[in-house]
């Protein structure tokens, strides 16, 4: 484990461990796998913040999205004054071409910390006791095909995580598509025009691809679980989806606003 994140995954561990013990006399043999998911959210909550400013650029870039794709079919041989034409079009709108990034990129390091907690073996060179741990008879560090096997209380178990990471999934799909069509309505005039060339342009195989590959990726997550650790499953269960239900919270407040400036 490298030295980096050492320390700050030490310290996560012990609060895990603390909040396991506050849980104890409550949960019995459950709280553990409730502490992952009290810690987890507590994470989440305190990233907040950065959360709500990403997804401000995300919205930001996505509304200027059919004037920058215009500039770039304008300027498609120019790129110096497609490159100043889209300075001057973030700049009038008080965006940035990368409006959301480093917000998301800042959650990196939090993430990581908790994934390597639920994950690693040892913590600080002693053995990670919550992996010890069960989860109505699973334990928390047991893998989906290792021990008893997937026809078994622990397969059980991942079953029945499996499930809910694909509901989680689907939630999100349904709202990942619901966003898209509302982006999409003004742009009706704009799409309806005839095209160019009869043949479709590079970029727009690549969105079609894109959109297919988007399809498929939230349930990537499914299939993260069936090689990750029960506790690194739990965590990733309770990080998507309090990704979907903060994303659809923060949409509707972002819109509410907007409809009041």
């Amino acid at each position: 484990m490298s030295s980096l994140f050492g320390v700050p995954i030490d310290v996560a561990y012990q609060l895990v461990c603390w909040i396991a013990a506050v849980l104890g006399p409550l949960l019995g043999g459950l709280a553990a796998a409730a502490a992952i998911i009290v810690f987890t959210m507590a994470v989440r909550l305190l990233v907040l913040p950065l959360s709500y400013y990403a997804l401000r650029g995300e919205k930001a870039r996505a509304r200027l999205a059919p004037q920058v794709q215009e500039l770039r079919r304008r300027h498609e041989h120019q790129p110096q004054r497609l490159q100043r034409e889209l300075s001057a079009l973030y700049r009038a709108e008080g965006s940035g071409m990368f409006a959301g990034c480093l917000p998301a990129l800042l959650q990196i390091p939090f993430f990581s910390v908790v994934y390597r907690l639920f994950l690693s073996k040892t913590i600080s060179g002693r053995r990670n006791a919550l992996l010890g741990h069960n989860l109505f008879s699973a334990p928390l560090g047991s893998h989906w095909l290792s021990g008893p096997g997937p026809f078994s209380v622990q397969g059980a178990a991942f079953a029945v995580l499996f499930v809910l990471l694909g509901a989680v999934a689907v939630f999100s799909l349904r709202a990942a598509s619901g966003l898209a069509q509302a982006s999409q309505a003004p742009q009706v005039s704009m799409s309806a025009q005839p095209s160019t060339s009869a043949q479709p342009s590079t970029s727009a195989q690549t969105e079609k691809l894109m959109a297919v590959l988007g399809r498929f990726m939230p349930f990537g997550t499914v299939l993260m679980a069936a090689v990750l650790p029960l506790a690194a499953g739990l965590y990733l269960l309770t990080a998507t989806a309090w990704t979907v239900t903060e994303r659809a919270i923060l949409r509707r407040a972002m819109s509410r606003r907007g409809q009041r400036d």
